[in-house]
Formats: C-alpha cells, sequence, structure tokens
C-alpha cells in the first residue's frame, strides 16, 4: 500500500491541470497521476478546433455566457457559466506563458475563428492541432514538478470510501499484473467521457466511461445522463473527427444532390453578421437533427457503414486548408484516401461528448468528502443540453484548476489519516479481482459480442431521436446484456498486460453508464438539446427545467431525482440567438 496527498484518476488535459493546481496551491503535498495510457496518448491530444475564450476588443464576457446558456437550452448552471467564461482567458493566457503556440494574426495577436452556436469570433487555435499542443503544453509543465508522481498504464478499479469519504483507489499496473491500493488525502477523477458506449463516435478506444462508473460504484450521483452530443461530421466507418473548424473556415455540408440542405432548418444561426451566417455553423445538435430529417426524406447517401451527407472544403483551397486544416487533409489522406483540396469529404453524425457527468459543485466537489471530478467525465454544470464548440477545452483548465486547488486544500488538513477499514477494502478488492480472473476463465459469452449488442442498443434506443418505447427496449435489453456479463469468458489466464481483463472491466463499467443514460432519458419526458424525445417534442420547462440526478441504490438498480437549475441572470428564453 502506498499513500499520496492527491490521488488523480486521468492523465489528460483536465488531470494535469488538476496535478499542477495541487502542487501550486500547496508545494509539500505528494500528487499521484495515475493514467491508463501514457498522458500524451489522453483524449485530450485529438481534440482539432480550439478553445473558447473572450479575446477580442468587440467581444465580451456576457456574449461568451448569454451563447453557453443559450445553447445549453438554458440547462447550464449560470454560476459556474459565469465563473468560466472570467478565467478561462486567464488559463489560455497562462497557456500561451507556459509554451503553448496560439496561432497568430499578421499583427502578432491571438487569432480567432468563428464556432458554432457563438455570436463573436472566439475560439482559440494551434492550426487545427489545438488539443495536441495544449496537452504536449501541460505535459511538459507538469515535468517540472518533482512532486508530481505519474503511474502510467496502470487501471484504477474501485474509489475507496468509508463513511461518505474518499480515502484512495486501488489500481493494477497493466504491464505487470500488481494490484495495489493507493491511498490520499483527496482524489480527483479526469478520466474523460464514455463515447465508446456507442458504436459510432470520435471518441477514443479508451474512453469508457471508467470515471463516472467509479464514482457511480463509490455512492456519487451522476448528472444529466441522457445529454449525449453528436458531431455532425464524423467519418462514416472510423468516426474519427473532422473539426467544425473545417466549417469554421468556410465549409459546406451537400446531401445526395449536391444541395446546402441546411439553408431549409432552423438552426438557430447565431448572428446578423454574415461571415458568421453561415448554415454550418448552427449548434451540434440542431446539424445532427437536420441530417436525420435529410434521411427521412431520402436525401443521403447509401454506404456500406450507413448514411452519409458530404462536406465540402473544395472551394476553400489548398493554401487555406494547408496553412489552417493540414490536420483535416492528413485525415482524409490517411483514413478516407481522399484529399479534401479536391474530393468531397464523407460524413455522418457520430457520438462526440457527454453533456453529463459526475455531480459536481462549482470547485470540482463531489457529494463524497474528498471526491473531485473535472473535464468530461464532470458535470458541473456548464454545458447543459448541448455543449458548443470549442468550450470543452477551456472547462477542462478551469475546472481542472479549480478541482486541484479545492482538493489541495482539503488533503493537506487529512495527511496521512486512513482507516482500517480503507485497507480492509483494498484486499478485497485484490481478492475480487483475483476471482473475477479465474471465475471468468470458465464462462461462455464473448466480451466483443456484449460490447456490439450494448452499442447497437444504445444507438438504437437512444441514439439523435428517443422515444418511450425505444427506450424501455433499450433498459430491457441492458438488463440482459448485464445478465450475459456475468458469463463473459477471459481466455488469456496471465497477468502481464492482460488486456482482455481490462476490457472485462471496461464493460462492466460502460454498462453502468449505458443503464444511468437510459434511466435518465426515460423520465425526462421533454424534448431540450440534444434530447429528442420523438413522443414528447416539446421543450416543458415547468416539469423539466432541473437537473437529473442518477444514484445507484444497494440493489444495483438506478434511482432517478431531480436538482434545480442555478439561474442567476438570464431566465429561460427561446433558443433563437436573436437572428
Amino acid at each position: 500500500m502506498s499513500f499520496h496527498d492527491v490521488v488523480v484518476i486521468g492523465g489528460g488535459g483536465a488531470g494535469l491541470r488538476a496535478a499542477i493546481a495541487v502542487a501550486e496551491t500547496n508545494p509539500a503535498l505528494r500528487v499521484a497521476v495515475i493514467s491508463k495510457v501514457y498522458p500524451m496518448r489522453s483524449h485530450t491530444v485529438s481534440a482539432e478546433g480550439g478553445a473558447a475564450a473572450v479575446a477580442a476588443d468587440d467581444d465580451t464576457l456576457d456574449e461568451h455566457a448569454y451563447d453557453t446558456v443559450s445553447g445549453s437550452d438554458w440547462l447550464c448552471d449560470q454560476d459556474a457559466v459565469e465563473a468560466f467564461v472570467a478565467e478561462a482567458p486567464r488559463e489560455l493566457l497562462r497557456l500561451e506563458h507556459w509554451g503553448c503556440p496560439w496561432s497568430r494574426q499578421p499583427d502578432g495577436r491571438i487569432a480567432v475563428r468563428a464556432f458554432g452556436g457563438m455570436k463573436n469570433r472566439r475560439t482559440w487555435f494551434a492550426a487545427d492541432r489545438t488539443g495536441f499542443h495544449l496537452l504536449h503544453t501541460l505535459f511538459q509543465t507538469a515535468l517540472s514538478y518533482s512532486d508530481i508522481v505519474r503511474y502510467d498504464e496502470w487501471y484504477v478499479t474501485k474509489i475507496l470510501v468509508d463513511d461518505g469519504r474518499a480515502y484512495g483507489v486501488v489500481a493494477i499496473e497493466l504491464s505487470t499484473g500488481r494490484i495495489e491500493t493507493i491511498t490520499a488525502g483527496a482524489v480527483i477523477v479526469c478520466t474523460g467521457g464514455c463515447g465508446r458506449v456507442y458504436p459510432f463516435t470520435t471518441n477514443a478506444n479508451i474512453k469508457t466511461g471508467d470515471g463516472m462508473a467509479l464514482a457511480y460504484r463509490a455512492g456519487a450521483a451522476l448528472k444529466d445522463m441522457e445529454f449525449v452530443q453528436y458531431h455532425p461530421t464524423g467519418l462514416p466507418f472510423t468516426g474519427i473527427l473532422i473539426t467544425e473548424a473545417a466549417r469554421a473556415e468556410g465549409g459546406w455540408l451537400l446531401n445526395k444532390d449536391g444541395y446546402r440542405y441546411l439553408q431549409d432548418y432552423d438552426l438557430g444561426t447565431p448572428s446578423p453578421t454574415p461571415v458568421l451566417r453561415s448554415m454550418e455553423l448552427g449548434p451540434r445538435d440542431r446539424l445532427s437533427q437536420a441530417f436525420v430529417h435529410e434521411l427521412d426524406k431520402g436525401r443521403t447517401i447509401d454506404t456500406p457503414y450507413g448514411p452519409i451527407v458530404n462536406l465540402d472544403l473544395r472551394h476553400l483551397g489548398a493554401k487555406l486548408i494547408d496553412a489552417k486544416l493540414p490536420f483535416v487533409r492528413e485525415l482524409c489522406s490517411k483514413y478516407q484516401n481522399i484529399d479534401p483540396v479536391k474530393e468531397l469529404v464523407p460524413v455522418r453524425p457520430v457520438v462526440h461528448y457527454m453533456m453529463g457527468g459526475i455531480h459536481t459543485g462549482i470547485r470540482g466537489e463531489t457529494s463524497l468528502e474528498g471526491l473531485y471530478a473535472a473535464g468530461e467525465v464532470a458535470c458541473v454544470s456548464i454545458n447543459g443540453a448541448n455543449r458548443l464548440g470549442s468550450n470543452s477545452l477551456p472547462e477542462c483548465l478551469v475546472f481542472g484548476n479549480r478541482a486541484g486547488r479545492a482538493a489541495a486544500v482539503h488533503a493537506g488538513r487529512y495527511r496521512h489519516a486512513v482507516p482500517p477499514a480503507i485497507e480492509a477494502q483494498g484486499r478485497d478488492e485484490v481478492r475480487r479481482l483475483t476471482e473475477d480472473l479465474t471465475r471468468h476463465s470458465e464462462g461462455h459469452e464473448r466480451i466483443a459480442d456484449i460490447r456490439t449488442e450494448m452499442q447497437a442498443t444504445m444507438e438504437n434506443g437512444a441514439g439523435i431521436y428517443r422515444d418511450g418505447d425505444s427506450l424501455a427496449k433499450a433498459a430491457e435489453q441492458l438488463e440482459e446484456l448485464r445478465s450475459r456479463y456475468t458469463h463473459a469468458a477471459i481466455d488469456d489466464h496471465s497477468t502481464r498486460f492482460n488486456t482482455e481483463l481490462i476490457a472485462l472491466l471496461e464493460l462492466g463499467f460502460m454498462l453502468d453508464v449505458a443503464e444511468s443514460i437510459i434511466a435518465c432519458a426515460h423520465r425526462r419526458e421533454e424534448s431540450r438539446g440534444a434530447h429528442q424525445r420523438t413522443d414528447f417534442p416539446a421543450r416543458d420547462d415547468e416539469r423539466f427545467l432541473a437537473h437529473s440526478l442518477v444514484r445507484r441504490q444497494p440493489d444495483g438498480t438506478s434511482r432517478v431525482t431531480y436538482l434545480p437549475v442555478t439561474i442567476t441572470r438570464w431566465p429561460p428564453g427561446e433558443r433563437v440567438y436573436g437572428r
């Protein structure tokens, strides 16, 4: 058993920012960053388009806040949004001082581009490799703190809790199979989202909802899990993201007839400014919904990987694409064997982001003392029913910093105070994992089969559009899959790099997350943002201007309750962006 003052689960943008914040707040604290991959392979590295923060003279914090509130369909907490927009510019400037190479205007000022749902240009970018440069900068900065210790390629299986307070984790070292109890004064969960619960997603294979399920099993509530964002432009087979920046720079979406079909839909175009009136820069939820309507009208293109439309960048020219969208050209070449300078890019909506996550307060605190969360795994909430593009990277920074500072203060008060019950829990978890390896060696169900059926169940039952019947059927199917999971087979009986065991554990976490999504979606009888019920097509502020909270019950079932939304300055209104 080892001890650290603060344990951070996850080595991506939020996790590294949280670890740095702990080290800055109290240099005497020992910080552990536990990541199931090498930090530079965290999913933050794949973010392309940029990070939103007020930078231009003609922009204001209030405008950024209102765009975020309206984009959320009024389901965000406005106190959290106001804190977020105020701190985002400081975080991005701090990253600049640490070495992040933001793209520049000819006069040397920070370059900003337009993004969907925002009235003004406020998205900072580093070409279209923003996530890579942001994560690299954080990783290099974290290396300068000797008290930050990394556990690379370790997999956390349990958060240790006694009497309503978190005291650490149990984790497996992938290279050896060694299982260790790592105790701490505070735990910060920064493991990202859960896109792999669905079949078509921009998310990396590591995005299996581990952190959400860990907190859920530990007794924390999950919030707003029914709100699953589809990105309108993913490559059809791989799900790889074609960044919103491609549309921000002037790309068009065309149906099978070569028609810019978005002009037929009310997308809430964000601004009277001509350059920002592009139909392709409507909010992501509405663009994805428009695709479904085109599909219903027979105006999409059939492919072996499902229906698609085309993204047209040809009119932008090679010079602009190579300067501002070089990674898009590289992805299209490597994964579709096409050149966007000369050819159309096939795209379809794919799951991209979870607005929901671990229920936290404005400092990242959860309902369990000593447990914090930040980034996509958390729900503060600034995103409500729909996240605006380019708000996620600064969210990782702002709330990673806030959670790290709060955890540092908490851990400083409880150094080395670990009760004996925690040691016993650690031993029990070691025993469970060892027995799982033995028990599942006699199973007959294939992990991949259960996972594939779960993903199909989620797409069919809780996709872009859902209804009561589809959700009820999905709940029944997940219950059956849960039963089959207990008989899943593991053929690899070794301990070193047993990726089959990790896949089994990940699948268990994904089933938890999938069940929570379905439970929350079934209870919310309205349509709002990314949650569209065909049997309840209207937004219902009287009943559902509230966050859903789902908790695990002692018998393993879930219970959904509601929490009022915090409104400070902007009362609910029609989501039209003031055209």
